[in-house]
């Protein structure tokens, strides 16, 4: 009988042929048990080396393909209706996780029912992976290293995808008008800054946040 994972961890991938296997390792590095976790990859038309690289992984990952680049929320929204575990976590394809993310995340969380979401702080590393500078997870968010209920982000209404950018400030935003996000103190995510980051387009970024003000007001900054 094949056993209902717990956990469903959710990777987006678009030409990180060079990251994504680092990524996918310390995922299956994990001290929680591996039956109890599923990788969900969702490679939105990559046309780089990323498909060869995600063949490596073929046995340990559900691998969810858009025939053309949907874009980052749809994506994500495609991963999440490909999920079947009670609690989701995005884990970015160009960054990797200590070894204890998933067993210390699903622990706080089943723990303390009332609490809806938890995320943990994070360490900024460099491309040679040398670590930066320790960042707080609420004074300084990032879209990733979060374990949600899945039945709350299926109520919130998921990622909305005309946010090609910001689309985890919108998310958040509508899901604190809701529920709440808890604070887990250690650094079990390791974000890194690169030449290639999506986030350094910066006209990209502020036509976003242009948007995301439109529809939230200030508050959403």
């Amino acid at each position: 009988m094949t056993r209902v994972p717990t956990i469903s961890v959710l990777v987006p991938v678009h030409n990180q042929e060079k990251y994504i296997g680092r990524c996918l390792r310390s995922l299956l590095s994990q001290n929680y048990p591996r039956d109890s976790f599923e990788i969900i990859v969702v490679d939105d038309g990559s046309h780089d080396r990323t498909a060869y690289a995600l063949e490596l992984f073929r046995d340990e990952i559900k691998l969810v393909r858009n025939d053309t680049n949907l874009g980052l929320p749809a994506s994500l929204n495609r991963g999440i209706h490909a999920a079947s575990a009670p609690f989701i976590v995005r884990v970015d394809s160009d960054d990797y996780v200590n070894a204890n993310f998933l067993s210390i995340l699903h622990l706080f969380l089943t723990s303390n029912l009332y609490m809806d979401a938890v995320a943990c702080d994070y360490l900024l590393v460099n491309d040679r992976e040398e670590v930066v500078a320790r960042k707080s997870c609420i004074e300084e968010p990032i879209a990733c290293g979060i374990m949600f209920r899945t039945e709350q982000l299926i109520d919130i209404g998921l990622y909305d995808e005309s946010f090609l950018l910001h689309e985890d400030r919108d998310l958040r935003y509508r899901f604190l008008q809701k529920y709440d996000i808890h604070r887990l103190e250690l650094p079990l995510y390791r974000y890194r800054r690169h030449e290639n980051n999506i986030t350094n387009n910066t006209e990209a970024m502020e036509h976003h946040m242009a948007n995301l003000i439109q529809k939230h007001g200030e508050g959403a900054r």
